[in-house]
């Protein structure tokens, strides 16, 4: 049965497309979101005709990262229940977390991340599951200790603890430098080039191309990817619960921080009509 989708378009085809669409929200990642996310991959993997998969999202960034509270994420968490708990909020980031964004990983066909603008905390996570990513040349990365924890993967051990330490956004052509990103193109071109070359890998040999990305993840998963994720998670989940006050707490007040406080300072973008 086809799937409906409401917060993503996706377009089949030899190169398919997964477009993230609230762009209202610059994409921030709702729980309806990564269900649709995970859907349109599977649609994808499903479909013989399917190839190669770009990834991308409407709007002036490619995702603002986790959604904290738009007005749908809570009437999604009033309809569908949203425990408190620590078993539940420990299973519910698992799920939209860590096993989905190892399947994404896993797809067994390529996958691109078609990356503009601000790419922040789950929007890093996502981008990261993903076997390639070009940039245009205004992208921001902003990595962290989140729950998919790749940081040190994707831009070695010293890097990563010296941007994660300043928590700072990373710039396209800097992120290219360090091996996170494959390919840095102007805005306007950024398209383009990135359905040029997915066009050129489509015409592969498919078992071919899912041989080479086994035996790539597979490498690293002997290097201990996977068990290194796990662990980061427990690391993270327990952190999260448990940890120390933030020092941006004032009065049991939480204060944003600077990243957060410049986002919630943006206008609202128009969605896009769909005909």
């Amino acid at each position: 049965m086809p799937v409906t989708y409401h917060e993503v378009i996706y377009e089949p085809g030899p190169v398919a497309r997964v477009i993230m669409n609230r762009p209202e929200y610059r994409n921030a990642q709702s729980r309806l979101l990564l269900e649709e996310i995970d859907a349109a991959f599977q649609e994808a993997v499903d479909d013989p005709e399917v190839l190669v998969i770009v990834l991308s999202g409407n709007g002036p960034d490619f995702s603002a990262g986790h959604d904290l509270g738009s007005p749908p994420e809570l009437a999604d968490r009033e309809i569908r229940g949203w425990d408190e708990d620590f078993v539940g909020v420990y299973d519910r980031q698992r799920d939209t977390r860590i096993t989905n964004t190892m399947r994404w990983r896993n797809i067994p066909k390529p996958t691109i991340a078609m990356v503009h603008g601000k790419c922040i905390f789950g929007g890093w996570m996502v981008a990261a599951s993903m076997d390639l990513i070009f940039a245009s040349d205004d992208a921001l990365f902003l990595p962290s200790h989140t729950q998919y924890f790749s940081a040190p993967w994707d831009l070695g051990v010293r890097k990563a603890k010296e941007i994660l330490f300043q928590n700072r956004f990373i710039p396209a052509q800097e992120a290219k430098e360090l091996g996170f990103v494959n390919q840095v193109y102007p805005a306007d071109v950024l398209e383009r080039k990135t359905l040029e070359y997915a066009r050129e890998v489509a015409e592969r040999t498919p078992m071919v191309l899912r041989q080479i990305k086994h035996s790539i993840n597979n490498m690293q998963d002997g290097q201990g990817f996977t068990t290194h994720i796990n662990a980061s998670f427990m690391t993270y989940a327990v952190g999260a619960r448990f940890g120390q006050p933030d020092p941006r707490m004032v009065k049991g007040k939480r204060q944003l921080s600077p990243v957060a406080q410049a986002l919630a300072k943006l206008k609202p973008w128009p969605r896009p009509r769909q005909d």
